[in-house]
């Protein structure tokens, strides 16, 4: 399955639908008196929409990445229209002071920071915009807290929802790579640290609620931190002599996709076929009829008919279909 323009103006249009849409809202806020009393748009006049502040992060990511790669479908000109009176100073301002509080040190760690680090790789591609020049400030903020964060962070979170730290890294780092070099080099010694010493996967896999796989998002991140000699036998370690791969990573069943946790297990089809496909092309494994990609496809094809449909997936799934389906050099 490739990313197709029908697709793509699909994604457009569901994204369209929920970054500017305000309610509901999940807000992350620590109050600290009264005076903290106001509504989400307030603190976050960019980021306000789709739910939550990390659903509206990657929904624009969706919007602006579509928009680069087919500017002449008709949704192109609303992305723009709408990014233009979006990315403003003035509330790009209010987002970055915002991080300022005391009580905001953990505000989206790390999900969101990630996630807003990939929104700035994008949006500099755009050069015919200032919206990358304008959310740098906003990145370079993220990017400082993530140095801090890896210099106290002894474990790794290996979890499958936002507290995971793997996936946050890969995002991270894609960022880095042009921007920061010191940030890479952090990221790539503590995940070395962190997972070079792992082997046969055995961890109970997929939890009720989980939207990430814990043991492919790490193997998706060493396989962007070893080379190639060294990732090909890691990664065999890791799940494919024990069977892991074989046996447990088979798509997934949603029973409800009313119910916001329930439905995150569509995002784990998606984000699972997303890691499958990136690690088979840095192994080299591209055939059709390899294990790596014919479980991406049938992850893939789990979850596609159900990006949209009911609000609780609606708001966040599209951009996790786009990481599946985009090819690895539009990343």
């Amino acid at each position: 399955m490739e990313l197709t323009e029908d697709t793509a103006r699909r994604f457009a249009a569901i994204a369209l639908g929920h970054v500017a849409r305000p309610f509901p809202y999940k807000d992350d806020h620590v109050f600290t008196g009264p005076e903290d009393l106001r509504l989400p748009q307030a603190a976050h006049p960019v980021f306000f929409g789709s739910f939550d502040w990390h659903s509206c992060v990657h929904g624009w990511w969706t919007l602006l990445t579509l928009r680069r790669l087919y500017p002449d479908m008709p949704e192109a000109a609303q992305i723009e229209a709408l990014a233009d009176t979006t990315f403003t100073p003035e509330k790009l301002a209010t987002e970055l002071a915002y991080l300022e509080r005391p009580s905001a040190r953990g505000f989206e760690r790390p999900y969101g920071w990630g996630w807003l680090m990939y929104l700035h790789h994008e949006a500099a591609r755009h050069g015919d915009k200032a919206w990358g020049e304008r959310l740098e400030p906003l990145a370079r903020a993220f990017a400082k807290r993530l140095h801090d964060y890896l210099n106290i962070l002894t474990y790794p979170i290996t979890v499958g929802t936002h507290f995971n730290t793997a996936f946050a890294l890969v995002l991270a780092r894609r960022w880095a790579i042009e921007r920061d070099p010191e940030l890479v080099t952090l990221i790539d010694d503590w995940a070395t640290r962190a997972f070079a010493h792992r082997r046969d996967y055995a961890g109970w896999e997929p939890g009720g609620d989980e939207f990430l796989s814990p043991v492919l998002t790490a193997a998706l991140l060493m396989s962007e931190v070893l080379p190639h000699l060294a990732f090909a036998p890691w990664f065999e370690r890791l799940v494919e002599a024990n069977g892991w791969l074989e046996r447990e990573c088979r798509s997934v069943t949603v029973s409800d996709r009313s119910d916001g946790k329930i439905a995150h297990l569509d995002g784990l089809n998606l984000s699972r076929a997303w890691c499958l496909k990136d690690i088979a092309r840095a192994l080299g494994r591209t055939a059709p009829d390899d294990l790596l990609q014919r479980r991406a496809a049938d992850h893939l094809a789990a979850a596609l008919p159900h990006v949209a449909g009911d609000y609780m997936g609606e708001h966040w799934l599209a951009s996790f279909a786009l990481l599946a389906l985009l090819p690895r050099a539009a990343t």
